[in-house]
């Protein structure tokens, strides 16, 4: 994915994605709006994170995501585990060459049919409550397979600076830290294959220390529990929440912190109570979120008392992360350009879509090239959380297509 500042406009200009022209991509998909992924920033990604993070921590990719398939074929190549949360991104990734023992099942409200499902195919299963490990070991017992399973730990610790917290009070996520004990007993009169445990305590975050912090706190709270399992403890998934800049405020995360300090854990931790115990750290944005681009064609330009106005054929119901109404406490503009490889002079404008609402604002009061009717505008950071985070049926407007370049 290439981009430029033109020398006389502070406003950037994407000129390629996969080192495809971004016309001649649109050309080639055929119709806008459309998301492309770049596959050989997926791969950069990947690697980069192999160099920053300990050898013997395993990398896990969580498909919620980005469940594209073409994504997920590409990724499982990549990393060592695939995290789902349904049914329908279970198909997806036993579609791929990822063995099932490496797939694992997390979220609330799992129903008996993706319970028996996920059994069969022999995927942990990650419990987020008491009542859930009571109807695996029954269909367990039906199917007449010992289903593999984690316990996720709502911890008792909250994490600051996250995007989202999934963890520390009261949470639908996961078993809280003090009832574990007693299902571990519960546990160890059942057929239920207990593995480990799981922590995601809270997403996006950028501050390395805050990251240091939580992670040591959980390796602190799972090997607490490693003490009273029945069994011992061969999986430990401790989550992820590395996070991704979405404006020029953000600071990208320093991702050689934080695995310095994963490092530590398993040195002075980790290994000496659990020398063979799969340590898996679980990621989603962070893998894909900046590996793609979401693309859309200018329909109208117009003026209102003042204010210039972009109106494209996308919007919120392709990109509603990027409106402001997917976890943004405060709006702010992701990253936006207009594709052009010439430079002009640049006005203030604002980029919304082709919705009857007035959140359909995709980028608010930026400063772009001037752009005309017909011409493209390129929304970043839109790898992750975008399509099948979006209200798509709003208004019946088509589905946009996904490539991968």
């Amino acid at each position: 994915m290439t981009t430029v500042v033109a020398a006389d406009t502070r406003a950037p200009i994407v000129e390629t994605v996969g080192d495809v022209p971004l016309g001649r991509l649109a050309e080639r998909v055929g119709s806008t709006p459309f998301f492309a992924y770049d596959r050989a920033l997926l791969t950069d990604r990947i690697a980069l994170l192999r160099s920053a993070l300990p050898d013997d921590v395993e990398l896990g990719y969580a498909l919620k995501a980005n469940p594209m398939p073409a994504v997920v074929q590409h990724l499982s190549g990549l990393v060592d585990a695939l995290d789902i949360a349904s049914a329908g991104e279970m198909r997806v990734a036993l579609d791929t060459p990822m063995p099932a023992h490496r797939v694992s099942f997390a979220g609330p409200g799992k129903t008996d049919a993706e319970l028996a499902q996920a059994v069969a195919a022999g995927v942990i299963v990650e419990l987020e409550s008491e009542a859930e490990a009571m109807r695996l070991a029954t269909i367990g017992e039906r199917l007449g397979v010992g289903p593999r399973v984690a316990v996720r730990v709502n911890p008792d610790f909250r994490v600051r600076g996250s995007g989202m917290r999934m963890g520390g009070g009261p949470q639908q996520f996961g078993i809280d830290a003090e009832r574990v004990p007693a299902l571990l007993t519960e546990l160890a009169r059942s057929d239920l294959d207990l593995l480990g445990f799981h922590v995601f305590a809270g997403s996006q975050n950028l501050d390395a220390e805050i990251l240091a912090q939580a992670q040591r706190k959980t390796a602190e709270l799972l090997l607490r529990l490693a003490d009273a399992s029945p069994t011992a403890v061969r999986y430990l998934n401790i989550g992820g929440g590395f996070g991704i800049p979405y404006s020029e405020r953000d600071e990208p995360l320093d991702l050689v912190a934080v695995g310095e300090n994963l490092e530590n854990l398993l040195r002075d931790a980790i290994r000496p109570s659990l020398p063979s115990a799969q340590v898996v750290v679980e990621l989603g944005r962070y893998i894909v979120g900046e590996c793609g681009v979401y693309v859309t064609r200018i329909v109208d330009r117009k003026v209102s008392r003042g204010k210039t106005f972009l109106v494209v054929d996308g919007g919120l119901h392709h990109q509603l992360a990027a409106s402001g109404n997917f976890g943004q406490v405060i709006r702010r503009n992701y990253p936006v350009a207009v594709a052009t490889s010439v430079a002009r002079p640049s006005e203030t404008v604002s980029v919304v879509g082709c919705l009857c609402t007035p959140l359909d604002v995709l980028a608010d009061d930026v400063e772009l090239p001037r752009a005309e009717v017909g011409e493209l505008v390129v929304i970043f950071q839109a790898g992750a959380y975008g399509l099948t985070a979006s209200p798509t049926a709003f208004l019946s407007h088509p589905a946009p297509v996904e490539v991968l370049v």
